[in-house]
């Protein structure tokens, strides 16, 4: 029997998120609670993202394709 190797989505914290979006991570919380992504809760009661969602989204928006803020 073979069996496929399917590796399932990896979950994202706020501040891995809000690292790939380049905003804070209330905004992140933020936004989550506003629809435009889902985000799941852990036992203890924290948020956590899917990564493929929070790609998605940067690909819709094109947000990815922006340069970083100089500092």
């Amino acid at each position: 029997m073979v069996r496929s190797r399917v590796r399932p989505d990896r979950l994202l914290t706020p501040a891995e998120v809000a690292a790939l979006l380049r905003v804070d991570p209330k905004t992140v919380t933020r936004w989550a609670d506003q629809g435009k992504f889902g985000s799941i809760r852990t036992l203890g009661g924290h948020r956590r993202y899917s990564e493929a969602e929070i790609r998605a989204f940067l690909t819709e928006t094109g947000r990815g394709s922006r340069p970083a803020p100089a500092r």
